[in-house]
């Protein structure tokens, strides 16, 4: 079965780093596109970056360009986010996700906080 289990967060100052990971199993991790998404509390949960299958292309909501940074190892089923520069309004619950035979699937969620 599919299964998404990211780690990295925490609490972190204004204009601070973190570094997200999640690592994929019950998939072949390299022959699909990943995202991860964020949902702040009281609101919806939206699309952070996408990252292709082979890695070669990526994108990212506006607000996060220049700041965030989406990669994979395929070697180690894993997918990565960057992020630089955060901002309060960044802290959020971020989720990795798979779309796979038209599902949905989604990782336990880790807690980034930013706050001075």
């Amino acid at each position: 079965q599919v299964q998404l289990v990211e780690s990295g967060g925490g609490l972190v100052q204004p204009g601070g780093s973190l570094r997200l990971s999640c690592a994929a199993s019950g998939f072949t991790f390299s022959a699909y596109p990943m995202n991860w998404y964020r949902q702040a509390p009281g609101k919806e949960r939206v699309l952070v970056a996408s990252i292709t299958s082979a890695g070669g292309s990526t994108s990212y909501a506006d607000s996060m360009k220049g700041r965030f940074t989406i990669s994979r190892d395929n070697a180690k089923n894993t997918v990565y986010l960057q992020m630089n520069s955060l901002k309060p309004e960044d802290t959020a619950v971020y989720y990795c996700n798979v779309k796979k035979q038209g599902l949905n699937y989604w990782g336990q969620g880790t807690q980034v906080t930013v706050s001075s």
